[in-house]
């Protein structure tokens, strides 16, 4: 809900086309007990969040761009970066050709990280050992705007509102989602409802099927001299706990903010870019820890650990303002 309202300020919301809404979230783990129920109305919103189509999203964004008075280059790659004292001069390929450019700041948001290293960033990473299968699930039960996060042994599957259906999200071993994308879609379905249960109903259908390895990895400082890491090139997360692309429009926003301030002023200056650090410091990093928490806490069946889990899930649902604190966190940011 938080990442609807700013892009509800931005004026792009409206056009990134239907947007399903997530009004409760039922959270379990498989062979354990506790279970946890976080709805919007305790906290009173209208949802917690939203499942859109990121096709729709990305032309809303394009034609807001087209609108404002950006320069737009596409097809090219950067070959080298070079950091000077008021600006950072950029060689890049287009076309077969070479071009150049420079900028009193630079903003690194390609989501891989050759370039934040060649911009100079100190990259941390983890392999989860994990691959999410994922995909478009029809159900027997209609989904009624609630979302599911079940905790199993080897990794979390989560189930989406989307639509008429559901987005499921499927965390496994490598060599299990090798094999999930290979088996015939009824054995697919019937693999999937043994592991996920009935409280969706029958999985009826899936559409086309696709798997991406999850791992952790971010940026010791996003900020650099005259340089700013930002979304997934800043910080890559697990799907957890649905929080990558959120935090990564909150840092987008932040640092505009900050260059709105300055007005005529240095917007890659030290003072602007120490500005951006520290407001964004907190957030940043606690949603990393929180994410690589979970990951680690959940993903196993060691039995001691089941118990404290279930315990924790139990007493959410007995302590309404610890839940509405943590409900809060993952909505708006901040630390818990």
């Amino acid at each position: 809900y938080g990442s609807r309202l700013i892009l509800e300020r931005l004026g792009v919301w409206d056009a990134a086309g239907p947007a399903t809404p997530i009004n409760t979230i039922h959270v379990s783990q498989r062979g354990g007990f506790g279970r946890s129920l976080l709805a919007a109305e305790e906290i009173g919103l209208p949802a917690l969040g939203f499942v859109l189509r990121y096709a729709g999203l990305q032309q809303s964004l394009g034609k807001a761009l087209a609108k404002a008075a950006v320069k737009l280059v596409s097809g090219a790659q950067v070959e080298t970066l070079a950091q000077e004292a008021d600006a950072v001069s950029i060689q890049y390929l287009q076309d077969g050709h070479s071009h150049s450019t420079s900028a009193r700041l630079l903003v690194i948001a390609d989501g891989g990280i050759s370039l934040a290293q060649q911009a100079g960033a100190v990259i941390k990473s983890r392999d989860y050992e994990q691959q999410a299968v994922v995909g478009v699930v029809e159900t027997s039960r209609p989904h009624g705007f609630r979302a599911f996060e079940r905790f199993t042994a080897d990794g979390p599957v989560a189930l989406l509102p989307f639509e008429n259906r559901y987005a499921l999200i499927w965390t496994t071993a490598p060599e299990a989602s090798s094999r999930l994308l290979a088996l015939p879609e009824h054995e697919f379905l019937e693999t999937l409802q043994r592991h996920f249960g009935d409280r969706a109903g029958r999985f009826l259908s899936i559409g086309a099927r696709a798997r991406f390895p999850l791992s952790l990895r971010y940026a010791l400082d996003p900020v650099l001299p005259r340089a700013v890491l930002l979304g997934n090139a800043a910080q890559a997360l697990h799907p957890i706990a649905g929080q990558g692309f959120n935090l990564g429009l909150r840092d987008a926003w932040e640092l505009a903010e900050v260059i709105r301030r300055t007005d005529n002023a240095d917007p890659g200056a030290e003072a602007s870019l120490s500005r951006y650090r520290s407001i964004r410091r907190l957030d940043r990093m606690s949603g990393i820890a929180l994410t690589d928490s979970l990951v680690r806490i959940f993903s196993n069946d060691i039995v001691p650990l089941r118990t404290l889990r279930g315990g924790g899930l139990a007493m959410l649902d007995l302590l309404p303002a610890a839940k509405r604190a943590f409900v809060q966190r993952m909505i708006f940011g901040g630390a818990l």
